[in-house]
């Protein structure tokens, strides 16, 4: 360190001393000379390696110095303190009071038309392990539409009960109930058909069911569940129908996958007393068995559901077999998170047509009916969904359906010499024809809070037919829409609307001493508005008040069968625990 410090002072002395030199001179010389100056090569300039100043300069101590090692260390001494900390509050939240579930509830409502609604749902714990349960209803009205020359009135009558045990690696439930409802035939033409026709006609058609069935649920096996559900139909006329449906799902797993199979089999069988133009007994039966095996994809945000389905039927009654194979694909892809997903699919299926289900949905069909299943052979969708807010959810989608035997409902021909009630034009039969069908949908749900919700939807069907000159009795729109409301914690309130486009049907007459007379009549549209709304007395007891076809509206749900104009009902429902 001495030697720098010697080098750095000896350097400052000789550059003082040239200063001063440099400046004597000047002043002894302060004229320059006129002279030619040559050039004779360029002025370079270089850095002298002696004055470069090292990024890591040499050390030239004769020691090192090192870092002496520094060891921290806490002596842990107690002292005693008297600070005691003020407990923390919450701050208090606002909550509403919960409202008590009770496991059954009874209804009862009268209102015009003579119209008695009545309800009981029972639900009862036996143990952990065990619950039984009941339903029970009844629905109807003594009628009085204005205009008619038959009697209108109705009943609908429900029971059902159940049995429920839960193990530890599988749940079982059986359960069983019928069924009791009547229907007139009160569709007479007028004034085709004046009260002379009508006294002499008895148009009370009775429907019964009994079922009987039970479901068993595994957990973490290759058999995930089985069914079994065995029904008789039947109806005052002398026609019965059996029904004896069995399903099973199975996960089987193929090199670290599941591939899932449904299996069923499904008998149906059934009689009519005589067919509709002649006293001929009327018989019909089949017999199917489905495997449908699927196997699910799922990566990132794509779902794939790939299967097949095989049908085998037989004809028990002419003894024809054939065998079916449908597509069944489906899939949906999530293009913006939940804001839109992508969904598709084709699918088809053999549909076991019965005379309850017919009956079902037109209670004015005739004891004559021929049936067969439909051959659906591909039902082909594409279409979107998600979410526009957190609150609105929406669906849009197209529809491209091929049926083979599609079932359609067509008025009956009145007979020049009718013999039974419902051969008067006022009954209805049904038709197969092989039918395309092209269809558009959107939905639109809003879901504001747990208080208001809102449901709207509409699809418009286009169809194509072979053989029949129109699809009967199918509207080319249908919407709907439907509300629910907590006013307030008391008071709360709902509507339900619905659109029913046109459709077409016709008025057939059997020639007798004159020609026949065909002529295809259309059936306006209707629009049908119900309101609901009621008081809650207290958690048990609440009163409701319903209103249904709010614009009084004598519209044809079927050809000559006009429904009850405006109706107001008003009842209580008591909830409660045993």
């Amino acid at each position: 360190m001495f030697k720098q410090f010697k080098y750095i002072v000896l350097t400052a002395f000789t550059g003082t001393v040239c200063q001063t030199y440099a400046q004597e001179r000047k002043q002894t010389n302060d004229t320059i000379d006129t002279q030619v100056v040559t050039v004779v090569k360029p002025y370079t300039p270089t850095i002298s390696d002696a004055f470069k100043i090292k990024e890591e300069p040499t050390l030239d101590d004769k020691t090192t110095a090192t870092k002496k090692e520094v060891k921290y260390n806490i002596f842990s001494i107690p002292v005693a303190s008297t600070f005691t900390p003020a407990k923390g509050k919450a701050e208090a939240v606002a909550k509403t009071k919960s409202v008590k579930l009770y496991d059954n509830y009874a209804s009862l409502g009268l209102g015009t038309y003579t119209t008695i609604l009545g309800e009981v749902y029972l639900n009862h714990k036996l143990s952990n392990t065990e619950t039984v349960g009941g339903y029970f209803s009844h629905h109807s009205s003594q009628g009085g539409i204005d205009g008619l020359l038959l009697d209108d009135k109705f009943s609908n009558t429900h029971l059902h009960a159940n049995f429920t045990q839960r193990q530890r690696d599988y749940t079982w439930r059986v359960d069983g109930g019928g069924k009791f409802l009547t229907y007139n035939w009160y569709g007479l033409l007028q004034p085709y058909f004046d009260g002379t026709t009508a006294n002499d006609l008895n148009v009370k058609h009775a429907f019964y069911n009994a079922n009987v069935g039970g479901k068993i649920t595994f957990d973490d096996a290759i058999a995930e569940e089985a069914s079994l559900r065995f029904r008789h139909f039947g109806d005052n006329k002398g026609s019965g129908e059996n029904r004896l449906l069995v399903k099973g799902t199975f996960g089987i797993p193929v090199m670290d996958e599941t591939i899932k199979t449904e299996v069923t089999v499904d008998y149906l069988g059934g009689a009519f007393e005589r067919n509709y133009y002649s006293e001929d007994k009327l018989e019909y039966g089949n017999f199917n068995v489905g495997l449908a095996p699927s196997y699910q994809l799922v990566q990132d945000d794509l779902t794939l559901n790939l299967g097949i389905g095989l049908v085998y039927l037989n004809n028990t009654k002419d003894g024809d077999n054939k065998l079916y194979i449908y597509p069944n694909i489906t899939g949906s892809y999530r293009l913006v998170d939940e804001l839109m997903i992508a969904f598709g699919g084709i699918e088809g299926r053999l549909i076991q047509n019965s005379y309850e289900d017919f009956a079902m949905e037109n209670p004015f069909v005739s004891p004559t009916l021929l049936v067969v299943p439909t051959d659906q052979q591909y039902n082909a969708t594409l279409g979107v969904k998600g979410k526009l807010t957190n609150t609105i959810g929406y669906s849009v989608s197209g529809n491209y359906t091929a049926d083979r035997n599609k079932a359609l409902f067509k008025a009956n021909s009145v007979l020049g010499e009718a013999t039974e009630d419902y051969q008067y034009g006022n009954s209805f039969g049904v038709v197969y024809d092989d039918v395309k069908t092209f269809s558009f949908e959107g939905e639109l749900s809003v879901d504001i809070n747990r208080n208001f919700n809102l449901g709207a939807k509409a699809a418009y069907f286009m169809y194509n037919t072979n053989n029949q000159d129109e699809a009967w009795n199918l509207p080319e729109l249908k919407a709907s829409l439907f509300a629910d409301y907590q006013i307030t914690e008391q008071w709360f309130a709902g509507a339900s609307l619905f659109y029913v486009g046109e459709r077409k049907d016709v008025f057939y007459e059997e020639g007798t001493l004159i020609l026949p007379i065909e002529e295809t009549r259309t059936l306006d549209g209707y629009f049908d508005v119900n309101l609901h709304a009621g008081y809650r007395v207290n958690e048990k007891l609440s009163i409701f008040l319903k209103g249904n076809n709010l614009f009084n509206q004598d519209y044809e749900r079927w050809m000559h069968y006009p429904v009850q104009g405006l109706q107001i009902l008003g009842g209580a429902t008591y909830q409660f625990d045993f």
